[in-house]
């Protein structure tokens, strides 16, 4: 048993102060002045938000990516999500067009099985679509608990699918009653643009998001939802960074398309002069689709604040900045690739690993950038990161939720401790912090995942292996 006294309890909708009792791993009761056995373990939250444990939509863990593999590992990348106060993780399985998708799903989940410290399920990544595919799909719903698609418009000869794929795929999600994951941009269009601006000698990381401008994921985003309509599958746009792909999903929305919309914390607290930055250092803040300038990160608050955005996740991808990041440097002295360094061929931005780590701060930054400077409440701040991806992902009330029968994942959350950002600090596992320096209003105090304190007055106290594979069971999720 553990309660939880005099919290000011926040959920998507409400807001009231209580007490909360945990027995056997989910909440018992919420209620004033509860009484417990004697000798029942008591945490004071007097003067602190309590929230429901938040739900990272989006992570990479285990990521082969651009000839290299992500660093985290889910010892790291599991705690670091709770010292965040993340308590569940939803992380891609990406497998190659070449892989088969059931070893794929088996691998992933060997990976964290016995290793988090938090609860976990995977969206199915679906890189190809032939004459097994269905059978193998339909084996990972029903049998392996996964019921979420991952699809790629991007990445062509790795990730990527072609339309005839889509529309199979997309077809197939809308008779199992599954959402699909979708990145969007068009493959094609962005190989093109690098292809012109590398014979231009365009070579550095500030040409990335040029070769991957707002028009071409906008246009990613109209062709997933002609798509979506032509099936009537239900559809959720991952990493939405800029004004036309929101506008895109909006007007598919009004014709009936069942879509809901993602953004992830970069693209709320940094802008595109990150990747500018001299001396390679913009090649830390390179993901796709890329970082845009400040307009489109101020229409996404605003966005958010309306309730137009439905999540935000982190599409956390850690990879190394001196030893990954720098594959893709211009400079054949300074690129870590042996390739390179033998032929002298220069590298460039297409090269470098995409993603950034930030696992561990997404709560920080939404309280912080969004809370405390009056962008969001803090109702829309757990709609967005823990109960809306609960209920689209088929895992409420269980999770997002503190009420009775609920799982006893919270958070206590210290709205007054005041601190910095840093890779000396940070528990993943990554040589670099994409928000090095910045300062902090608001911490995760204590976490608890299922009744068992992970995090205590800042301090990592979590049992390895403690978290558990969410399996979820297919349903029609109802209209957007």
């Amino acid at each position: 048993m553990l309660l939880i006294r005099n919290g000011d309890i926040v959920t998507a909708t409400d807001r009231f102060t209580a007490d909360i009792l945990c027995d056997n791993g989910v909440i018992s009761a919420v209620g004033m002045n509860l009484e417990v056995p004697e000798g029942t373990p008591v945490i004071d939250a007097t003067g602190k938000h309590v929230f429901p444990g938040f739900i990272d939509p989006h992570v990479h863990v285990y990521l082969p990516f651009m000839g290299t593999v992500s660093k985290d590992n889910y010892a790291t990348a599991s705690k670091a999500a709770l010292m965040g106060g993340t308590t569940t993780l939803i992380e891609m399985c990406c497998p190659s067009r070449t892989e088969d998708p059931l070893d794929a799903i088996r691998l992933w989940k060997s990976k964290a099985d016995g290793i988090s410290f938090c609860d976990y399920t995977f969206h199915m990544g679906v890189t190809r679509f032939d004459e097994t595919t269905a059978d193998a799909l339909r084996h990972i719903v029903s049998i392996e608990g996964i019921t979420s698609f991952k699809v790629f418009l991007a990445y062509k000869g790795a990730f990527g699918i072609e339309d005839t794929e889509l529309f199979q795929t997309l077809s197939l999600a809308k008779e199992l009653g599954v959402v699909v994951t979708a990145h969007c941009e068009n493959a094609d269009l962005v190989a093109e643009k690098q292809k012109k601006l590398i014979s231009e000698g365009k070579l550095g990381p500030e040409w990335h998001e040029p070769s991957r401008p707002v028009t071409v994921e906008a246009g990613g985003c109209r062709h997933l939802m002609t798509y979506a309509e032509m099936t009537g599958a239900q559809v959720y746009v991952v990493h939405t960074s800029c004004i036309p792909a929101v506008e895109a999903i909006e007007e598919a929305r009004k014709r009936g398309v069942k879509a809901w919309i993602e953004t992830v914390s970069p693209y709320l607290t940094l802008d595109s002069s990150y990747a500018e930055l001299p001396n390679f250092e913009g090649a830390k803040f390179v993901m796709s689709p890329p970082i845009r300038s400040q307009e489109h990160g101020d229409f996404l608050w605003t966005a958010l604040a309306e309730g137009i955005i439905d999540t935000v996740g982190t599409d956390h991808a850690p990879f190394d900045y001196a030893t990954q990041k720098h594959m893709g440097h211009p400079d054949p002295a300074k690129c870590v690739d042996a390739h390179f360094q033998t032929t002298g061929t220069p590298g460039n931005f297409t090269l470098i690993p995409n993603g950034i780590p930030s696992v561990e701060e997404r709560i920080k930054l939404l309280y912080t950038e969004g809370v405390r400077r009056g962008r969001i409440d803090l109702q829309t701040l757990v709609r967005c990161a823990s109960t809306k991806p609960a209920e689209i992902f088929g895992l409420y009330p269980r999770k997002g939720a503190i009420v009775p029968g609920s799982d006893a994942d919270l958070v206590i959350w210290d709205p007054e401790w005041r601190g910095k950002i840093s890779a000396a600090t940070h528990s993943m596992a990554t040589d670099y912090s994409a928000f090095e320096g910045k300062s902090i209003v608001g911490r995760a105090d204590t976490v608890t995942v299922r009744g068992k304190i992970m995090v205590q007055n800042g301090e990592w106290v979590g049992e390895k292996g403690w978290g558990e594979f969410l399996p979820r069971e297919p349903k029609k999720y109802g209209d957007c």
